[in-house]
């Protein structure tokens, strides 16, 4: 007789725990499956502890040790008194804790309990499987052996051949691996001998580190410490590093945060630039119960690029940016900016980090200010540094060694007292000129007004009478008395009419506005206003915001001539459901009933009796598409003078990004550009923008990319080309890696969002930030 063989069955492998719960999108609730990004394909359900009860304040009601343990079994029984042994469908929990396994041995003397699994252990955050288990009642420590683990706040998963949880916001992992990929996809992962989670700093630390990209090794660090949320953290960030043709070839950054402590930073970047060498740049803020400080420096030993090209030059090259802003409460701000680099070329060549725009001038300026319901004041020192070897000296702007500004609004009954006044000393190294342009001095300015505003449902009306008066103190000025008067007095009326209709299109009900503005000025300036320096004076540019104001010049130097009265007219769409305007249309022009004698530089004067027509038109038919436009048009000559035409569009999550362009100032330049962000797939995005110049007949700007996005990490590679002061088209390439939960390397993202409108919210909504 044979005896029986024993049939074994082939046991299946216990889910890991990023599996548990791990759902694809469609399985998700909606709140999780709204915040995914189209490219992710699923997500993690919302950590949560059964049975877990909360204080007050939302907190676990008992801490480990101060809450019994509930345990249960399909059997049980005491051994030696004092331990409980359970077998089938175990169940452990603790408040904040829970774990279930086969069998479980308890200790009520020492407060140890072993699992025997498949085993998983869940808490408020993390969720823990493995083969066995330890478990302090007392500490609510664990320690797991071949174990898997999911922490839901940064989606991280991994393994370990050893696993502890030492405290609630520790945890050690030997042998072990992590990642932010979805469970089956290791696209990348951190590797190593030792981890040490600490999520209540929002660091980890590894010791005998390997980044492997699908299974392949392809970095190894002895130690390395990495964020595992956004809160700041002491380490080197990824590097950045690209190519170009001009000013500066290919160069490569390492970025070295401090975070020195809870209310001030620094950033150190060291770089090499092929070409020119070393270059540093660092950063230090301070945050403080009044404001903010940032200081920007960059320096460069020895530019060998730049010594080849300035002979007479050492090489040594630096930039400087400093800025603060402050609160003092009762009103009262201050505020500060100053920049200073130490050759025309500096921003060109080298500049990265520093926040100062490519400018002919760097602003450097300081002050307070004041404001309440009724005045204001400001006084602050202002200077600037100029960059250009093309601008004549007469042609630098002067500083303003102090300005003071004051203005103030009274009720007088049904009138109205108003008060703008300035102070200023101009001064410039006018050593080397002539003329009015060597001049400097003080200009003192106030413009009192009386006003009798009237304001119903239907309409407005704003009749003002004021005085504009000057007094200047002036030194190296020889044309005249070096103090001298201008008195100009003013009269105005404002007044608009405010017509509406509610009707429907497209089964949507809204409100159209028809409004209806006339406005009347008049100064009677002196026609000859040549003898009196140009401190700060310049002729506004035409436009429909330009219909409503009396003056035609900027600044305080000349007050321009005026009998005129301006006739617009303004209609809206607005959407009733929403609120939202869907559409704005805008007309008005200008008569004149005198010439314009009063001149800046031999400009402004004119004897048209009409402007030209200018016009304003916004449309914003579905949310996230507008389209702008605005120009003015000759009638006498049926010519548009100046136009300027955009349309911008995102889809609701900002994927889809498209831009389009035209500016247009007759005999002076005409350019178009297209822009865009287009996804091919859910996970592959085109990025585009054109620039032309139909004077030039040439491309003055492009950039042309490609970006890779899915659920843990992305890639943009980008080729941009833009101009140059010289005038010369320089062409660059930019590459970023970012790795969801670990950051990312490269430059390109900031020299996208410049380019393209909408970009930088793309970019914070990438990961499904909401």
């Amino acid at each position: 007789m044979l005896a029986p063989v024993p049939v074994v069955y082939a046991q299946e492998a216990a889910p890991s725990a990023a599996e548990i719960d791990w759902r694809p999108k469609s399985d998700l609730p909606e709140d999780v499956r709204r915040s995914l990004p189209d490219f992710c394909d699923g997500g993690y359900l919302p950590s949560a502890v059964p049975g877990t009860v909360t204080g007050e304040a939302g907190e676990p009601a008992a801490k480990h040790g101060q809450a019994p343990l509930q345990a249960s079994g399909l059997n049980a029984r005491y051994e030696l008194d004092n331990e409980l042994f359970l077998r089938g469908d175990v169940r452990l929990q603790q408040p904040g804790f829970q774990v279930t396994g086969s069998e479980a041995r308890y200790n009520q003397a020492t407060g140890a309990v072993a699992i025997e699994g498949p085993l998983t252990s869940r808490g408020d955050g993390f969720l823990l499987t493995g083969e066995r288990a330890d478990y302090d009642v007392n500490s609510g420590r664990v320690d797991i052996n071949t174990a898997t683990f999911l922490l839901h706040g940064p989606e991280m998963r991994g393994s370990a051949t050893q696993l502890s949880r030492t405290a609630e916001d520790q945890v050690r992992i030997r042998g072990g691996s992590l990642t932010t990929c979805a469970p089956d996809n290791n696209d990348w992962s951190i590797v190593a001998s030792d981890i040490h989670l600490d999520q209540g700093e929002g660091v980890g630390t590894a010791k005998h580190v390997r980044l492997e990209i699908s299974d392949i090794p392809v970095f190894y660090w002895p130690y390395a410490s990495f964020p595992i949320d956004d809160r700041r953290k002491t380490g080197f960030l990824y590097p950045s590093f690209g190519t170009s043709n001009a000013g500066s070839g290919a160069f490569l950054s390492v970025p070295y945060y401090l975070n020195l402590a809870p209310h001030y930073d620094a950033t150190l970047t060291p770089q090499y630039i092929h070409g020119r060498g070393l270059f540093t740049e660092a950063e230090g803020r301070y945050l403080s119960s009044l404001g903010e400080s940032v200081l920007q420096l960059g320096y460069a030993g020895n530019d060998t690029e730049y010594e080849e090209e300035f002979p007479s030059e050492d090489g040594e090259r630096w930039g400087f940016d400093f800025n603060t802003q402050a609160r003092f409460g009762y009103g009262w701000t201050g505020y500060g900016d100053y920049s200073a680099v130490s050759d025309d070329d500096y921003l060109s060549d080298l500049n990265r980090n520093l926040e100062i725009n490519r400018a002919t001038h760097l602003r450097r300026r300081g002050g307070i200010r004041y404001r309440d319901s009724s005045q204001y004041f400001e006084t602050y020192l202002n200077g600037y540094q100029t960059l250009s070897d093309f601008i004549a000296d007469e042609n630098i702007p002067y500083s303003q060694l102090p300005e003071v500004l004051y203005g103030a609004t009274v009720d007088a009954g049904p009138a109205e007292l108003n008060l703008e006044s300035q102070y200023t000393y101009f001064y410039r190294d006018n050593d080397d000129l002539t003329g009015l342009d060597r001049a400097n001095g003080q200009r003192f300015r106030a413009i009192p007004e009386l006003a009798l505003p009237m304001r119903a449902l239907w309409g407005y009306a704003r009749p003002s009478v004021s005085v504009d008066y000057t007094r200047y103190e002036l030194e190296d000025y020889t044309t005249r008395d070096p103090g001298f008067d201008r008195t100009v007095p003013v009269a105005e009326w404002d007044s608009g009419l405010y017509f509406d209709r509610q009707s429907s299109l497209f089964d949507i009900p809204y409100n159209q506005s028809l409004e209806p503005r006339l406005y009347y000025a008049w100064a009677d300036a002196d026609a000859d206003q040549s003898f009196i320096p140009d401190f700060d004076t310049a002729i506004r540019p035409f436009s429909f915001d330009q219909l409503f104001q009396r003056n035609r010049f900027s600044g305080g130097d000349r007050v321009g001539d005026s009998n005129q009265l301006t006739v617009a007219l303004t209609s809206r769409f607005n959407d009733l459901l929403t609120g939202a305007e869907r559409a704005r249309f805008s007309v008005g022009q200008v008569h004149y009933y005198d010439d314009r004698e009063v001149t800046l530089e031999g400009e402004g004067a004119s004897d048209a009796s009409d402007s030209p027509l200018a016009g304003e038109m916004v449309l914003r038919p579905v949310d996230g598409l507008e389209i702008r436009t605005s120009g003015l048009w000759e009638p006498d000559t049926s010519k548009t003078q100046e136009g300027r035409s955009q349309l911008v569009f995102h889809s609701d999550d900002y994927r889809y990004l498209a831009s389009l362009g035209h500016s247009y100032r007759r005999d002076e330049f005409e350019q178009s550009d297209i822009g865009g962000v287009f996804p091919v797939t859910d996970r592959v995005s085109l990025i585009g923008r054109w620039v032309y110049d139909s004077e030039l007949d040439r491309t003055v700007g492009s950039l042309a990319g490609l970006e890779y996005n899915n659920c843990c990490w992305s890639v943009q590679l980008v080729h941009q080309n833009y101009l140059t002061d010289d005038e010369q088209l320089e062409s660059r390439m930019l590459f970023q890696v970012q790795l969801k939960g670990l950051g990312g390397s490269g430059g390109s993202s900031s020299q996208i969002s410049e380019a393209i409108y909408g970009f930088d919210e793309r970019e914070r909504r990438r990961f499904g930030d909401r």
